[in-house]
């Protein structure tokens, strides 16, 4: 696993625990290479009996795995404006976290679950921003 030392987690405004910097990074900057567990789908339906249903992530070209990230990966929370943005490495099972702007010291760390920064989807959750 790879993150950057100025990374911690506190609890945040938009719900729950999430990722903030100590120290401002600038855009574009590799923050955190998570590993990710690889699970297969049939498994996806023991998760849902779980707390781990808000945390795993659809996996694989087809989406049809199920993983589960580790480090600070399934601690971002959800913006619509997020400050970065994760691309899967499918072939390394890991889930790799960019900067897309300057991040300010004390700034909490957000990705679009959707996977896309500009995405609008909706969620299961309600979102505050």
């Amino acid at each position: 696993m790879q993150v950057l030392p100025s990374l911690y987690i506190a609890p945040s405004e938009l719900g729950g625990k999430g990722v903030f910097t100590a120290s401002s990074i600038d855009e574009g900057v590799l923050i955190e290479v998570s590993p990710v567990l690889v699970l297969p789908k049939k498994d996806t339906v023991h998760i849902h009996a779980t707390r781990l249903h808000d945390y795993y992530f659809l996996w694989g070209e087809d989406q049809k795995q199920c993983g589960i990230v580790l480090g600070y990966g399934s601690l971002y929370n959800h913006a619509y404006q997020p400050n970065a943005e994760y691309r899967p490495d499918f072939k390394g099972d890991t889930l790799d976290f960019y900067t897309l702007r300057e991040i300010q010291p004390g700034e909490e760390i957000t990705v679009n679950y959707s996977g896309d920064p500009e995405g609008k989807q909706r969620f299961w959750f309600r979102v505050n921003n």
